[in-house]
């Protein structure tokens, strides 16, 4: 099963046991609902309730976008995964103020770690890794989510501050800027961190998790908090390394964003570069050295929410997932 990336602008609808894609220049295109994982919707679709009732029924997330890239929503099917014991697990490890903060900072760690391995890869970058690691330092120290999440935003300023000692000199990164997205840089990364939230919402789904339910970031309504607080861990693993390389590589130029006064965004070419980027790091597979055999990165966000699982029907420890290659 894959992840389908639609930019296309046109309509899409059920066809008996496969869903349809017909764009606007007339195209038409099949794909068997057996090899849909997720579909992410980027362009100017049309679709109807008899799509929805077929999704809901095979079980596929449809995530949507609005024109820039951002994430708007997501439809998912009713929820056949349901675990009453584990709602209540998850509700008073929230509740438990020493629970709770020993998940999140596992998060934050976890987070950290990946920051520090990437910033390994390139020269210059030991002052940085030092001041990352004092906060690692303090968020151990820290008596407070509030204080934690100090910690945790500091870190990352400083990691973002380390990015122009290796990207290209016309890429150059002054601060992270979300809404909107001031320049390039800032773009991919919300692009790419975007991408990572839906794909662990994909995750989630499939296991008796609540992902409202979090830890880290606080509950609120309207988002599904606990994918944030897992996307600490694997923004800096799967979607920095790919902004890095696009960049440094050539793939992505200046003229693959549209900037206006509302901000910087990748257009649909760009789109289209990252996402196939994306997909391929997704399904890229590295031998799992508990398991003992090959998993994919998506396997691998799918093991973590089981890992979660596990930890909170005190089964095991959590441990957030670090890289070891």
């Amino acid at each position: 099963m894959q992840s389908y990336y639609l930019l296309c602008s046109g309509t899409l609808k059920r066809n008996e046991n496969t869903l349809l894609v017909e764009k606007s220049d007339g195209e038409k295109k099949v794909i068997p609902i057996e090899n849909i994982d997720s579909i992410h919707v980027f362009g100017q679709m049309n679709f109807n309730k008899e799509l929805l009732v077929f999704l809901a029924r095979e079980g596929k997330p449809l995530h949507i976008y609005n024109y820039y890239g951002n994430y708007s929503g997501t439809f998912l099917p009713r929820d056949k995964n349901v675990s009453g014991e584990l709602l209540v697990r998850q509700v008073e490890h929230y509740l438990d103020p020493q629970k709770r903060f020993f998940l999140a900072l596992a998060f934050v760690e976890g987070a950290m770690f990946h920051a520090k391995r990437n910033l390994r890869e390139y020269s210059g970058t030991e002052p940085f890794i030092q001041k990352i690691e004092e906060e690692l330092d303090k968020a151990y120290s820290a008596t407070s989510i509030a204080e934690l999440m100090g910690c945790e935003g500091r870190a990352k300023e400083i990691y973002y501050q380390a990015f122009n000692l290796f990207l290209k000199e016309e890429f150059y990164f002054e601060k992270r800027e979300k809404r909107p997205p001031s320049n390039p840089v800032n773009a991919l990364i919300s692009f790419g961190n975007s991408l990572i939230y839906t794909t662990i919402l994909s995750e989630c789904y499939r296991t008796q998790l609540n992902p409202t339910i979090s830890y880290l970031h606080e509950p609120r309504e309207r988002r599904f908090s606990l994918c944030l607080d897992l996307a600490e861990i694997f923004k800096p693993l799967i979607a920095d390394p790919l902004v890095f390389r696009l960049i440094n590589t050539g793939l992505i130029t200046k003229d693959d964003f549209d900037q206006d006064l509302n901000g910087c965004y990748l257009n649909d070419r760009g789109k289209e570069k990252f996402l196939k980027a994306f997909d391929q790091k997704l399904k890229t597979t590295i031998k799992h050295r508990r398991l003992k055999r090959k998993v994919s990165y998506r396997t691998i966000l799918r093991l973590e929410c089981y890992k979660l699982i596990r930890h909170l029907l005190g089964d095991e420890v959590y441990a957030p997932f670090k890289a070891w290659w």
